[in-house]
């Protein structure tokens, strides 16, 4: 039977990208983001995950505003990473797992959730950075896991509020543990935290509601449920609604977690910056 062992969260922003491609890690502005990521490395070379479920928002590469699916789940054999116009280099393909897949999609239906199942999915930069930093060199990492991609909306308004997110990822849990197969499983929830990247509030942060949520996400997340879809883009600002997705993460990963390593950093491209390694202890 399949296994959950830990959730990861990290930004995804593809300054990143450009950092990892140019080899910027030491350099002072951005070494107090990557040092977050060895610590994780490290746990993840102890317990190999097979599969790396991967929760992201697409950013136009797949899906666009004139069609935005709420929850859209990949079921292709690969996912190809195509050119975004940020000037990322574009990497291999990632390795899918389509039978695990179908199998979340049909068990995520069977609770009533609204999938968009895709056969073939191009994946961006909200994919693909984390999956180098936890993984470098992905997808060329000799441990590099089988991927299965959720995609999330947060951009196209009316998006899902965070109690729906959160029960999203309860049901993903249910989908996971009734896969058969001896694997281990672990879950990213990618983006923010706050940030927004235009108008009138362009470059705000808001360091204490990140810290809130990083501190509640871990033994209470029923509590930040209470926060609105208005209230988070306020909080948060419009692009700080990411957050839904570390919600998802979370409510997949069961009742206990402990935070094994935690670090916060901003502004890292006008965003705060969370990392978060949160290990399953049931």
């Amino acid at each position: 039977m399949a296994r959950i062992i830990g959730g990861l969260t990290t930004s995804h922003i593809p300054a990143v990208g450009n950092a990892i491609h140019k080899g910027l890690q030491d350099d002072p502005y951005w070494e107090p983001f990557f040092r977050a990521y060895p610590p994780i490395r490290d746990w993840l070379g102890r317990h190999k995950p097979d599969v790396a479920i991967n929760i992201y928002n697409d950013h136009g590469l797949g899906f666009f505003l004139d069609k935005m699916p709420t929850f859209a789940i990949g079921a292709a054999h690969e996912y190809v990473n195509e050119d975004e116009g940020w000037g990322i280099p574009q990497l291999d393909p990632f390795p899918g797992d389509p039978r695990l897949s179908w199998h979340i999609i049909e068990s995520m239906v069977a609770d009533e959730f609204d999938i968009t199942s895709c056969q073939e999915l191009p994946v961006d930069h909200g994919f693909v950075v984390p999956m180098q930093l936890f993984w470098p060199g992905a997808p060329h990492n000799a441990d590099m896991p089988r991927t299965v991609p959720i995609s999330a909306n947060t951009v196209q308004h009316p998006i899902p509020t965070l109690g729906r997110a959160l029960k999203f990822g309860r049901a993903l849990r249910k989908a996971i543990l009734s896969w058969p197969d001896d694997i281990k499983v672990v879950v990213l929830g990618t983006g923010g935290l706050s940030h927004q990247l235009d108008g009138e509030r362009a470059g705000f942060i808001n360091r204490e509601f990140d810290r809130y949520c990083m501190d509640k996400i871990v033994d209470d997340p029923d509590e930040l449920t209470s926060i609105g879809r208005m209230e988070l883009v306020e909080k948060a600002g419009a692009q700080g609604t990411e957050f839904l997705m570390w919600m998802m993460m979370r409510g997949a990963l069961g009742a206990k977690v402990v935070a094994r390593s935690t670090n916060y950093h901003i502004p890292i491209s006008n965003t705060g910056a969370g990392t978060m390694l949160l290990e399953c202890t049931e």
